[in-house]
């Protein structure tokens, strides 16, 4: 075994990204790191972006400084890891992108800062930006290693309720990248769209059970019977799970559904949710409005911006009935659940008001077709009337 340095490189966190903006480091060099670790913060269109590590090892060099803009794939610092003999010329080439790990990192969590001697552990762009906004660290949860304040907790702590542009985003530019990547979709993609309608009556009921002796924290809502039942279609049905590169379809092994999160202000976003398909729906939902909160708040891992291998979208919070999406590329399909309403519904021979929901999928004629595409909505269908089971 020997010593070697891998080039830490700017991930590309999207296929509209080419540059992005180092905002500040959680790490030093000689620091230890584990694999899935988060080392820095960068800015994009999209927002600011913690990204993690996908190499353990020790910090060598920092290569990039606080404030710079690089092109996707600039090393932005040096890593020294053990690697054997015959990978070391291998290991010292970084992927442009990071692997989909089989499970995700932790999520970070807001814990009180420690202190050393006395002083409260923050990152010295946390420092600066507090003491430029009169802000008492002290005041502060952290969420970086060992539960130090870092930048985006600052954002957080100054986030009024009603704030018109949300924590950490740029919501103009954000939009900007959005539609970039949604008019390359309808350009590229050819997209082909079904809608499919089922009663949900029992999904009802099952949720009314379940959630009567529960705090409002521990509910469940009909959102993660819906990711969930995605998720398990796709095992029958993995043509609408991966992407299109270089013109052929790459299957994904792992199921990381991609969410649509409506960001306070304007924009949207649709961060992933790890392994959909092996969660239980309790620690789905936990997962869920995490992931709401972190989007919200703009402190969103890198990974959770490029690993969805489709995505699942709702607007029926706010009242619209059917969405027909846009694939976000280069994935190759996309689910939409609109809002329950009351329709007149055939059951057993009477007309009765049941509680019904459109599911529809716009999906890449190039992988698929629409008798694929009407098999795979009638199993989300079937599978979202058997939440016991899910």
């Amino acid at each position: 075994m020997a010593a070697g340095l891998v080039d830490y490189r700017m991930p590309s966190l999207g296929s509209d990204m080419d540059a992005g903006t180092l905002v500040e480091w959680l790490v030093r060099p000689g620091d230890r790191v584990r694999r899935g670790d988060i080392v820095a913060v960068i800015e994009t269109q999209k927002g600011a972006i913690e990204i993690e590590v996908f190499e353990a090892g020790e910090i060598a060099e920092i290569l990039v400084r606080p404030g710079e803009k690089v092109p996707v794939g600039t090393p932005l610092a040096r890593l020294r890891t053990t690697i054997s003999a015959e990978g070391a010329v291998a290991a010292t080439a970084a992927a442009p992108a990071p692997p989909a790990p089989s499970a995700p990192a932790p999520s970070p969590k807001l814990v009180a800062p420690r202190h050393e001697g006395g002083r409260i552990l923050a990152s010295p762009a946390a420092r600066d930006l507090a003491r430029s906004l009169g802000v008492d660290l002290a005041t502060i949860a952290g969420s970086g290693p060992g539960g130090a304040i870092v930048r985006a907790d600052i954002l957080e702590h100054r986030a009024a309720p009603r704030e018109k542009k949300a924590v950490g985003l740029d919501l103009a530019a954000m939009r900007v990248a959005i539609a970039a990547a949604m008019a390359r979709s309808k350009r590229e993609i050819p997209h082909y769209y079904l809608q499919h309608q089922i009663d949900v009556a029992r999904s009802e009921e099952w949720l009314a059970q379940t959630n009567a002796e529960r705090p409002p924290a521990d509910r469940l809502l009909f959102a993660v019977l819906a990711l969930k039942a995605v998720a398990l279609a796709l095992r029958r049905f993995p043509q609408f799970n991966g992407y299109w590169r270089d013109g052929t379809f790459e299957p994904s092994s792992a199921i990381h559904v991609g969410t649509a999160i409506a960001i306070r202000g304007g924009g949207l976003a649709a961060p992933a949710l790890h392994d959909v398909d092996q969660l239980a729906l309790d620690e789905l939902m936990t997962r869920l409005r995490d992931l709401v909160q972190r989007m919200r708040a703009g402190r969103i891992r890198g990974s959770e911006m490029t690993d969805a291998t489709i995505t699942v979208s709702s607007l029926g919070e706010r009242g619209v009935e059917a969405l027909f999406g846009v694939i976000y590329p280069p994935q190759v399909a996309l689910v939409g659940f609109g809002t329950i309403v009351r329709r007149p519904w055939l059951v057993e021979n009477a007309i009765q008001a049941r509680p019904v929901v459109t599911i529809t999928l716009a999906a890449d004629h190039r992988v698929s077709d629409g008798h694929a595409g009407a098999l795979f909505l009638a199993e989300i269908g079937k599978l979202v009337r058997e939440p016991e089971k899910l």
